[in-house]
């Protein structure tokens, strides 16, 4: 709640200036952190002892770094596409793909199963776990690897490291050269993956291809074999290339016993002719007739030229007729020799002949039988062919994807991991310095939160800030026995306080102070009573005419206070009942303050009707005409109508508050009451101050070294007056 701008002192401009308000909230916090200065100190050391303690017991961490180099280009050594088409991004779209490739749980997993860590002893020990008498889950391994893997970039560059911490040097080694392994490797599959499970598929087809290819070959030679079935492979091609001629054995005797038929048949048909001709002796005689031919020639020549009784030619004569009676017993012998050969050759010409046809009619007789059996042969020969043909075809088809897929991976490994000498963690000035920033940030959030949940007034400022009142004055607490000696001692810091006071009330009108004064407070002993007297006393030293009215009826410890024993009796309640007929004849002279007094009187039945009745003005009225300056110490507001009933009948009100006590709320509650009442608030009173909160607003003129302006405000005061 803020106050009226002309509610407030003239003597500073509060809220207006930022800075001012900033200089202010910072020496709140400030004025809150040195109340509990000890306990923050105290703070600061249980951090740095449970830095130094955790940092004794932690288990000393090693960290190995395995150094990846990622370029997105990727190189085929061959002409052949792969199956899969190479997708462009952006470099910065890659690498970042990459690094969270690489912190994935698909990397997590796959370290797992290549490195068989979920048996691996010194891996489980080495993050304190039992392989034997602990069990885990595979989801709790792997979130404790991406725990300890860190991914570190090497700035403006494509390398990457790939680290890992363990509390084992070796373990932290392995791990994070078996990351990096395993990332590369998945990249190269994600890369190459369709070929490479094109060929373990073509890989599994052909092993089972290979399989039923011997089954069914198996199956033809068995079949054949049993039903005596011999395949003859023969033929040539042009190209040299070798040409499949299957045929049987049965197919090619029936084959050849028909060629042989063929040539028997014609042999016994010569045989026929030649028996038939008898020119077989032909051959044999043509010499003869050669040399009968010569020896006519001969005779015919000589016969020309000679007579019949020459010589030559009677021998030439005899020449002739010997070789025509040698060619004529030649040719006796040999047409006789002749027959007999060639009655010979028809006897065996027709004896092969029969003997090639009963041949033949066997073999067509076991061709036809081959005949059926032929059918289950094909189809078992088609079926060992197609085998063939197909895993001919997957394999030539595996060939290329092999080839295909022969590319280079786009991610290798630059530096492997090594085994770190000293560990890198727990860190002495890193668990230092996060001990003492966490305990600065713990205590810098409890003063924030004492200062936020702060429901008392702790600032005087925040009079003006939160109740919309001018501050009067800021009184310091004080132990002192005797209050009132203090309150008489005009050169003691709790006398000049409400000097300042005293002040501060002048100057609120032209006139001066407000001649009748009531003090309220909010419940009892805030110090309403003690200010009282000292504004009394302060007045007094000025040269005025002061009196000192008790009218809080129920509860007064006014007389107390001031150590007296009232010389008249009545008091305050007897003047508005009516046994005293004014106020003088109940004032008591209190001589070492110097002003007049009077008490409360004994606590009448019914107070409320006493302050709320006619009397009451009468009374006040008499007070201004006798005093120049009439302070009243009045009842608590809170629970109570008097100070209600009284606000309306003065000049104004000074509310006093006691530091750290009252909630803002309940204060604020009260002086609503009161304005509603109709009461003048003046102003208010900070009470009881600690040392601690000396900081708070005393530049302002309310602080507690008045000892030097006590002669100014003197002066000041008298000349108000």
């Amino acid at each position: 709640m803020q106050a009226p701008a002309e509610s407030r002192p003239q003597n500073g401009d509060y809220g207006n200036d930022e800075a001012e308000v900033f200089a202010l909230e910072l020496e709140r916090y400030w004025s809150e952190a040195q109340s509990i200065k000890y306990w923050l100190l105290g703070l600061l050391l249980f951090a740095l002892v449970m830095s130094v303690i955790v940092t004794l017991l932690t288990t000393p961490l090693y960290q190995a770094e395995a150094r990846v180099e990622i370029s997105q280009s990727v190189n085929n050594v061959t002409d052949l596409d792969p199956l899969t088409a190479e997708s462009r991004v952006s470099d910065l779209q890659y690498l970042t793909t990459q690094y969270e490739l690489l912190e994935s749980r698909f990397m997590a997993k796959r370290v797992i199963e290549a490195g068989n860590l979920t048996r691996d002893a010194e891996f489980l020990e080495s993050i304190g776990l039992d392989a034997d008498g602990q069990t885990f889950t595979d989801q709790s391994l792997e979130a404790t690897l991406l725990d300890s893997v860190t991914i570190l970039p090497v700035n403006k560059s494509n390398l990457v490291d790939v680290g890992f911490s363990n509390s084992s040097a070796r373990v932290a080694q392995r791990v994070s050269n078996l990351w990096a392994e395993e990332f590369i490797a998945a990249n190269y599959e994600k890369l190459f993956g369709d070929n490479i499970e094109a060929r373990e598929f073509l890989q599994d087809q052909i092993s089972e291809l290979r399989d039923r290819l011997a089954l069914s070959e198996q199956e033809l030679v068995e079949y054949a074999s049993q039903n005596e079935i011999l395949v003859l492979n023969a033929g040539v091609s042009e190209g040299g290339a070798v040409e499949s001629a299957s045929q049987t054995l049965t197919g090619s005797e029936l084959t050849a016993y028909n060629q042989a038929l063929a040539e028997a048949v014609s042999e016994r048909i010569a045989a026929t002719a030649a028996l038939r001709a008898g020119s077989g002796s032909s051959a044999v005689s043509d010499s003869l007739n050669d040399r009968l031919a010569d020896a006519k020639a001969e005779l015919a020549l000589l016969a020309a030229n000679f007579g019949p009784d020459y010589p030559p030619r009677r021998e030439a004569a005899a020449k002739v007729a010997a070789l025509e009676g040698a060619i004529t017993d030649r040719q006796q012998q040999v047409s006789q020799s002749a027959q007999r050969d060639s009655s010979q050759a028809l006897a065996a010409a027709i004896s092969r002949e029969q003997a090639l046809r009963q041949k033949l009619r066997e073999a067509k007789s076991k061709f036809l039988q081959q005949q059926d059996q032929g059918i289950r042969y094909g189809i078992l020969k088609r079926e060992v062919d197609t085998n063939r043909e197909l895993y001919d075809s997957l394999l030539q088809r595996l060939k290329e994807l092999e080839a295909s897929g022969a590319g280079h991976n786009n991610l290798r490994l630059i530096d492997r991991a090594e085994a770190p000498i000293s560990p890198y963690a727990p860190s002495w000035i890193t668990n230092i310095a996060v001990a003492l920033i966490a305990a600065l940030l713990i205590a810098a959030g409890i003063v924030w939160l004492r200062v936020l949940l702060s429901q008392t007034l702790r600032d005087p400022q925040d009079v003006t800030r939160e109740l919309g009142l001018p501050l009067l004055g800021a009184i310091p607490r004080n132990e002192a026995e005797n209050l009132v000696e203090q309150v008489s001692e005009r050169s003691s810091e709790f006398s000049e306080a409400y000097s300042s006071v005293r002040s501060a009330l002048s100057f609120l009108t032209a006139d001066g102070a407000p001649k009748v004064l009531m003090l309220t407070s909010s419940v009892p002993s805030e110090g309403k009573s003690i200010s009282s007297i000292a504004l009394a006393a302060s007045f007094a030293q000025l040269g005025k005419r002061t009196l000192l009215l008790d009218a809080d009826l129920r509860k007064s410890v006014l007389v107390s206070t001031l150590g007296i024993t009232p010389s008249q009796k009545g008091g305050l309640a007897g003047v508005l009942s009516g046994q005293l007929n004014s106020v003088n004849d109940g004032v008591d002279y209190i001589e070492e303050l110097g002003f007049d007094f009077l008490h409360a009187g004994p606590v009448p039945p019914n107070p409320v009707e006493l302050l709320a009745g006619e009397r009451l003005d009468t009374v006040l009225a008499e007070a201004r005409a006798a005093y120049d300056q009439v302070i009243i110490d009045g009842a608590p507001v809170l629970a109570l109508a008097d100070a209600l009933e009284l606000s309306t009948s003065v000049d104004g009100v000074v509310y006093v508050i006691e530091a750290e006590r009252i909630k803002m709320r309940g204060i604020a509650s009260a002086i609503d009451r009161l304005r509603n009442a109709g009461a003048q608030i003046k102003g208010a009173i900070v009470t009881k101050l600690d040392e601690g909160q000396s900081t708070y607003g005393y530049g302002y003129g309310y602080g507690y070294g008045y000892g030097h302006e006590h002669d100014k405000d003197r002066s000041d005061a008298d000349s108000t007056s």
